[in-house]
């Protein structure tokens, strides 16, 4: 394969990755708005039997915010939790709405690893540690405001902009396991690929 040959061959690839990226990002981001709309009593695609039996947007909030109470509660601070609602005693009151859940994220992560030309085991893998990372990082969010606006009563008004904060944080772990991630699997294709030639 000549250079222009093997240039050509690789913007190809670039322009297919770019692609599926973003048609992947729509599709898993909308569906999961969509999904929001049709689990949420009283929007326009409500469904009831779909929200009683395969509400996963309902599952997301109570695995983050019951952990997010037991640590809370490590901590000295007595807190209490509803479906979507943590309200630490002399403390703060956290709502978990949609926004709350990282499915943004975890939608840009799952198109980019999905998209990305890798092997399937080194892909599944990403997935499975991306996810855990995301989940594990909105945990200590839910609980790292309770506590904090547990102790910092009188900057409870400054913490508005929390969401964006972890968002950024996120992203920057998120960018920086992929980085690692494609470096790692451009190495085992390029080692395949000697290999199969031998």
């Amino acid at each position: 394969m000549t250079p222009e040959e093997a240039k050509k061959e690789a913007n190809k690839k670039a322009i297919k990755f770019v692609v599926a990226l973003l048609i992947l990002y729509i599709l898993f981001s909308q569906g999961n708005l969509f999904m929001n709309s049709v689990m949420t009593p009283g929007s326009r695609f409500y469904n009831a039997y779909i929200a009683d039996h395969f509400d996963y947007i309902q599952g997301l909030k109570t695995a983050l915010i019951v952990p997010a109470v037991w640590i809370i509660k490590a901590f000295g601070f007595y807190a209490i939790h509803n479906e979507m609602d943590v309200m630490v005693v002399a403390g703060p009151y956290l709502r978990v709405n949609y926004s709350c859940l990282g499915l943004g994220v975890m939608s840009f992560l799952a198109a980019f690893v999905l998209a990305f030309p890798a092997p399937w085991k080194s892909t599944f893998k990403m997935l499975v540690i991306g996810f855990i990372a995301i989940y594990l990082l909105n945990v200590l969010r839910i609980a790292g405001l309770g506590i904090l606006l547990g102790f910092f009563k009188s900057q409870r008004n400054n913490f508005t902009y929390h969401h964006e904060i972890f968002n950024i944080i996120v992203y920057i772990c998120i960018f920086a396991m992929l980085y690692f991630w494609i470096k790692r699997s451009n190495k085992l294709v390029k080692n395949q690929t000697i290999a199969n030639n031998r």
